[in-house]
């Protein structure tokens, strides 16, 4: 492990942290974490031991070391059974390590392509799967729980291609050779199907959760198919664990960094911004919902902002933290702008790795920093009270419409209430009444606060570009930091702060119309009314926390309306 770590704050936030470095030294924090204390988070002694079932990760570097040899013959094993591509079927932290680790890496000569399926959007299914062959294709279900909807979802449709190629093939071989499974022991094994009959189970410790797992079979799996250095990725993880160990917070990379997250978020510093090299640009996806989901709950917590496009000053007000990490002798990702906000007094951090194998030193680091911030904030870090909220109203979706609901009775007169405001299609409503309805919806936002895009909607580059576009100018025009999630992707990151932090969201909802839909065989629904049952049951959700959202829909032509929007935003923001 090597990377440099700079902190530069104004003379008031040095003195807030070096009030709270005192704390932690005087009262043991680094020790008290490393021992597995759960009295660090709380005195409540049920909480306490929740989170003691939740610190396996701090072991996860060291267990799974002693997996390197049977890990690399398993990719080495399946390189040479044939084998081509492997898709991830998995959401939030199950699906952004190995993201991650493939961005920053690829593929090495003669191992697989990997890919990563995290959208019910049926388009965005059909864009990712229909040029593959199944049978060349190891399919890798990942669910800690075993009960996850979208990796079951993926798991049903490609048993179902796998079998029509079968069939096709006149081959006796059974479509669970071509699975293969990453979850937890016991029940949740148990609950995914066919189980019994795939080609390899992955059983992780536990007491790992989902967002802290990128270093145990959820990360590893992947990257044993792309020809990874397993050794060299778990020295550095090893190596950063040993280092977070010291007892001075001044010389402990991960408590240090915690720390001044920690108290920057409570001196009204929470939207924390990333700025990354393009070779790294996939760790704030994984950061963003780390943080997002350890420390939004209890009407506090930290906003990650990732992909928003850098501004200069003046277009930010003073409830940022800027986080540049980046590459030893690569350009400046900032273009010399973090030199600028740190000059106009914004906290700026910067993290400088000498090798891209320093990102398992990294996933360590903010794991530790992220546990601390949380202890920072007063709140339990390793759970999410509110992400069930918005699962329950989706099932509730689904579940109406599978039996009827009849117009006019207690049952239907409750859904509407509960719906929270209707969806709005944009080509229907025109410029002109789409002006006066982000008025309507964004008036008397105050300062400080943030602009969520929530796009229940297949991703490409183009709407990409176009959400950076809107990101900028909202920005620029009202200071306030802005967030995009892909749905369903983003209920599993960013989905609990938005509900449980502090209540200064503001959301846009896209959802789109399916012009071609898929579907889910096996289930009584397809993966087009699964998205939007997602779409409605998560504006519910926030509507039923006081939250304001704006729900819109893209017709036929998606591109014309998200231009009309970008339009229709510029002018309700005014000149």
């Amino acid at each position: 492990m090597s990377a440099s770590f700079e902190l530069r704050l104004a003379p008031a936030d040095e003195a807030r942290l070096a009030a709270v470095i005192e704390h932690a030294r005087r009262d043991d924090w680094a020790r008290r974490l490393m021992d597995r204390d759960p009295s660090l988070w709380t005195d409540d002694p049920i909480v306490q031991a929740a989170i003691a079932d939740r610190l396996g990760w701090l072991d996860a570097p060291a267990h799974f070391t002693d997996q390197i040899a049977a890990l690399e013959g398993f990719g080495d094993g399946i390189r040479v059974a044939g084998f081509r591509t492997a898709v991830v079927m998995g959401m939030g932290g199950s699906s952004l390590a190995p993201e991650v680790l493939h961005r920053t890496f690829g593929t090495a000569e003669g191992y697989l392509d990997l890919r990563v399926l995290d959208s019910t959007d049926p388009e965005a299914v059909d864009a990712l799967l229909d040029d593959l062959d199944p049978l060349s294709t190891l399919w890798i279900v990942a669910s800690k729980s075993g009960t996850t909807t979208e990796p079951l979802a993926f798991l049903a449709d490609a048993w179902a291609r796998i079998d029509a190629a079968l069939e096709a093939a006149m081959s006796d071989q059974q479509p669970g050779e071509f699975v293969v499974a990453i979850t937890d022991p016991g029940r949740s094994v148990a609950a995914i199907p066919h189980h019994d009959q795939l080609r390899e189970v992955f059983l992780n410790p536990p007491d790992i959760g989902g967002r802290y797992s990128a270093l145990s079979y959820v990360g590893l799996v992947p990257a044993s198919l792309i020809g990874l250095d397993l050794d060299a990725l778990l020295t550095s993880a090893s190596t950063m664990l040993a280092a977070c160990r010291e007892p001075n917070p001044d010389q402990n990379p991960g408590l240090r960094l915690g720390l001044a997250l920690g108290e920057l978020a409570r001196a009204g510093r929470d939207k924390l911004t990333f700025i990354a090299d393009p070779t790294l640009a996939g760790f704030g996806a994984w950061a963003e919902q780390l943080v997002a989901e350890s420390t939004g709950k209890h009407g506090v917590g930290i906003v990650p902002v990732d992909g928003e496009p850098l501004g200069d000053p003046g277009a930010y007000g003073t409830d940022r933290v800027f986080v540049g990490i980046g590459l030893a002798g690569q350009p400046d990702p900032s273009r010399g702008r973090m030199d600028a906000l740190g000059t106009a007094g914004h906290p700026v951090i910067r993290i400088i790795l000498d090798d891209p194998m320093d990102i398992g030193a990294e996933f360590v680091r903010w794991e530790v920093a992220t546990a601390i911030a949380g202890a920072v904030l007063g709140i339990d870090p390793f759970d999410q009270p509110n992400v069930e909220d918005a699962k329950a109203r989706t099932r509730n979706v689904l579940a109406a419409e599978a039996v009827g609901v009849v117009e006019g009775t207690d049952v239907a007169a409750r859904a509407a209430e509960e719906a929270g405001p209707e969806v709005i299609w944009i080509e229907e409503l025109g410029e002109d009444a789409l002006v006066d309805a982000i008025r309507a919806s964004i008036r008397g936002a105050k300062p400080g606060r943030y602009v969520a895009i929530q796009a229940f909607i297949a991703p490409t580059t183009e709407r990409d570009a176009a959400f950076r576009r809107l990101r900028a100018l909202v920005r620029d025009r009202t200071g306030w930091a802005t967030t995009v999630g892909y749905g369903p992707r983003f209920l599993h990151s960013t989905g609990q702060l938005h509900k449980g932090g502090a209540p200064i969201g503001w959301f846009l909802q896209l959802t789109a119309e399916h012009t071609q839909d898929l579907q889910i065989t096996g289930w009584p629904y397809t993966f087009g009314r699964l998205i939007d049952a997602q779409a409605q049951g998560d504006a519910e959700a926030l509507h039923a926390a006081g939250l304001p959202v704006l729900r819109l829909r893209l017709g036929r032509d998606a591109a014309a309306d998200l231009a009309t929007l970008e339009r229709a935003f510029a002018r309700a923001l005014g000149g």
